[in-house]
């Protein structure tokens, strides 16, 4: 088939993208600008890419696919529209594109890229769609011949319920995305349920509150009990965490915190139930080299380590700070800058309370614009809500020749150039903190 994707540079649906070119499908797509996803695209996976949008772009395409940020006013979809041409948003296209596969799909309020990359280590022989670029295959997808899928599974429009999971692990759950629910938790709740109830086989953090109180049949891994001996190492300057699981024995894993055991912990009974040999687990772990935008040390040289996170609630980020703590010691820095781009309006009001106390333990607090994500502005006090902290506010920062800059209507009113510096958010932050914005 000619498939055209409307929003192909976001991550999920280019990760669509280039799943249906590994399948022998045509692929074309479009988004407003260019960037590393789309070039990656147009040269290893033959699509031909149309910056900006244009109604020409799905002239002789069978199927449409668009993002959940596409509206039906977008150029692309009223021609295919006017056209006859099969559309379908990227929450339903997962019913075909799962179909007949065996997938193993992670889910969760904060940490399912990180598992979902974990099993993908741990499965070496499996495809993988991942909602985040992995360091060990440099891509959010991997491809084999076979039909075994490590899928991020998503929560936030409910996708989640068409992955047709076979298995389903669940990191934890947490009132999130409540825009799309219209604010009603037992909508949320029981979008979770179902999800599970869809999987043969479930693999949960049993100590998470909702989790806890499900009554179906489940492996279930109580953390604070089930993960022991926990340590932190550096291995050329790079983080590992280790710990004892049950009576399976010592793992080492790539990153740093309790956090990461859990996860780790998951994606490992996940993969003995799925009857993979305990050494090569143990083994192929190692593999994992942690994945884009998370943790991610883009900087790493004696007196100064960059990190951009791409942690934007204030549960991911406050587990973040615990981190970078304990690497902070370990490396001998004495100070931690912190770099925050909020990302959307509605979150950043629903979580404000979460968000001001999240940051604890750093040395001077730099907050940007908040990225709107396609929201409508909303006038939000950053300023006074901050105000217990070294606060400085901004327009954007850059990357020079080892230094972060900080800019403020056009002038550099800071540079940080020594200690520990880390970028937070899901917006464009990550290309500010690398000098690519």
């Amino acid at each position: 088939m000619k498939i055209h994707f409307i929003g192909i540079g976001g991550i999920g649906l280019s990760a669509l993208a280039k799943f249906l070119a590994n399948e022998g499908h045509m692929i074309s797509g479009s988004d407003i600008k260019q960037t590393e996803i789309t070039n990656d695209l147009a040269t290893n996976f033959h699509a031909k890419i149309t910056i900006p949008h244009h109604p020409d772009a799905v002239e002789g395409v069978d199927t449409v696919i668009y993002s959940a940020a596409v509206r039906p006013t977008n150029l692309e979809y009223k021609r295919a529209k006017e056209r006859g041409i099969t559309l379908l948003s990227r929450k339903e296209a997962l019913r075909f594109i799962l179909k007949g596969k065996e997938v193993y799909a992670v889910g969760g309020a904060h940490g399912k890229s990180t598992t979902s990359a974990m099993l993908a280590a741990i499965l070496p022989e499996s495809n993988a769609l991942i909602g985040a670029i992995s360091k060990e295959f440099g891509s959010n997808v991997r491809h084999f011949e076979n039909d075994k899928v490590v899928f991020e599974a998503d929560e936030s429009d409910e996708s989640f319920l068409n992955s047709n999971p076979y298995l389903a692990v669940v990191t934890n759950v947490e009132p999130e995305h409540m825009e799309y629910y219209g604010y009603d938790e037992k909508r949320f709740y029981t979008a979770y349920r179902n999800f599970l109830s869809l999987a043969k086989v479930r693999v949960i953090n049993a100590e998470d509150d909702f989790l806890a109180s499900l009554d179906s049949e489940a492996i279930r891994l109580y953390p604070s009990k089930a993960i022991k001996e926990l340590s932190f190492v550096l291995v050329e300057g790079e983080p590992y965490t280790r710990f004892r699981l049950l009576e399976y024995g010592v793992f080492e894993v790539f990153g740093f915190g309790y956090h990461i055991a859990l996860d780790a912990a998951l994606a490992v009974l996940a993969a003995l139930e799925l009857g993979e040999p305990l050494e090569d687990i143990r083994t192929n772990l190692l593999y994992y080299k942690g994945i884009k935008k998370r943790f991610d040390v883009i900087q790493n040289r004696e007196g100064c380590v960059v990190i951009d996170d791409y942690g934007h609630h204030p549960t991911e980020i406050k587990a973040t700070m615990e981190a970078l703590k304990t690497y902070a010691k370990m490396r001998g820095f004495t100070q931690i800058q912190v770099i925050w781009q909020p990302h959307k309006y509605s979150r950043t009001m629903d979580n404000l309370e979460g968000f001001v106390s999240c940051f604890e333990g750093t040395d001077e607090l730099v907050i940007l614009p908040i990225w709107a994500a396609g929201e409508i502005k909303v006038e939000i006090d950053l300023k006074g809500a901050f105000s217990r902290y070294k606060l400085l506010m901004a327009d954007y920062v850059t990357k020079e020749d080892g230094v972060v800059k900080v800019l403020r209507d056009g002038h550099v009113i800071r540079e940080y150039g020594h200690n520990l510096i880390v970028a937070f958010g899901a917006g464009d932050i990550t290309y500010q903190i690398r000098g690519e914005g």
